[in-house]
């Protein structure tokens, strides 16, 4: 079987919804390079396409839409000292996440289950994200010595009061409440209701316009599944004053002695605490910086800005030691290239956000 699946859905009017399916279920749909390069060329394909009224992006089985990206592919190139791959997949990711931000038609993105890193880049570029009661969202990427890519340098610095940095920063978890809120996501609909979502979008009259449609649709699922969500806890939104107190900082290290010098048995305070003093110090200060250089950057500018540091981290030994931790050996004991933020050397950091190329990979986004 194909790690993606496509489908032409006929329409009761004669026109196509499409359907992309990530599938590799073992793998929590994973996105590899192989479905990045069986994806972009159906896309362009039913963009020219006049019977393709919209695109729906969904996955195979219910526990994860898609949990990262090949981060065990990357981790064995950079054993292998091969610059050669990284440089490819994530210009290929970055070129799909691009596309699906500037698509020309309707683009669902059903974002059930686990949705982290690459899995978040897919779903941001969508014009409908769909989120349900299993959703769980995340951009752990501190962990692993790594930053929030695929665009978050342009979704979290549109988040409020802070809470684009915190989450950088920590990692914390995100659900259907918090998505909605945060604008990471349009709708929340019953995850049993995914079936009835593509047999009503079949059954309508597409007309000239295709997004006005799915909204309608959508729209109707999420008030017949607003009984499952009314009651959902929002912990991002219910701590937006902690957020915005840490946050009002001006550098990394009061914002790290901020956060652990909050005294607190919750479970989602102690679960920050815990990522911000294991994660990566230098990730902390590159995520610090990426978000403050890519403020007003255009979403190509972002990307463009994300390939070098993508590729710039696969080049240093941080990236590779926190996969090796915490997936490959999973002894969860990284040996962090500074053991502390204020360690962090400042050309290091800097030297990250240079370009190795004379003519960048993804000018002509």
């Amino acid at each position: 079987m194909s790690c993606v699946l496509f489908t032409e859905h006929a329409t009761k009017d004669g026109q196509i919804i499409g359907e992309i399916r990530l599938n590799a279920e073992k793998s929590l749909n994973a996105l590899t390079l192989e479905m990045i390069d069986l994806i972009q060329p159906k896309l362009d394909a039913w963009r020219d396409d006049s019977n393709v009224v919209a695109v729906l992006l969904d996955s195979a089985g219910d526990k994860a839409f898609c949990a990262g990206g090949d981060i065990v592919n990357l981790y064995k190139s950079m054993v292998a000292n091969d610059s050669d791959f990284p440089e490819q997949f994530f210009t290929r990711e970055y070129r799909l996440d691009y596309s699906l931000h500037t698509y020309p038609k309707p683009v669902i993105c059903w974002g059930s289950g686990i949705v982290m890193g690459g899995g978040m880049g897919l779903m941001n570029g969508c014009s409908h994200r769909v989120v349900t009661e299993t959703s769980h969202l995340a951009m752990p990427e501190v962990t692993i010595g790594l930053y929030p890519d695929v665009g978050g340098s342009w979704f979290l610095n549109r988040m409020p009061g802070g809470t684009g940095l915190f989450l950088g920063l920590t990692g914390n978890p995100i659900n259907a409440a918090d998505a909605l809120y945060l604008g990471l996501a349009d709708r929340a609909v019953k995850a049993d209701m995914r079936e009835g979502m593509l047999q009503r979008l079949q059954s309508e009259h597409w007309g000239d316009d295709a997004g006005g449609v799915v909204s309608r649709v959508l729209r109707e699922l999420e008030d017949e599944s607003r009984a499952t969500f009314d009651e959902m806890v929002a912990p991002i939104r219910a701590h937006e004053a902690l957020i915005r107190e840490v946050t009002d900082h001006d550098s990394v290290e009061e914002m790290v002695e901020a956060l652990q010098a909050i005294e607190s048995d919750d479970k989602w305070v102690k679960r920050a605490q815990k990522a911000i003093t294991h994660g990566s110090p230098l990730s902390l200060k590159l995520i610090h910086e990426q978000l403050r250089r890519c403020r007003h950057m255009s979403l190509r500018e972002v990307f463009q800005n994300e390939l070098v540091l993508s590729v710039q981290c696969c080049r240093h030994r941080e990236l590779q030691e926190g996969v090796r931790a915490l997936l490959i050996d999973k002894d969860g004991k990284p040996q962090w290239t500074f053991s502390v933020v204020d360690e962090v050397e400042d050309e290091f950091l800097s030297g990250l956000f240079e370009s190795p190329w004379a003519a960048h990979p993804l000018a002509d986004l």
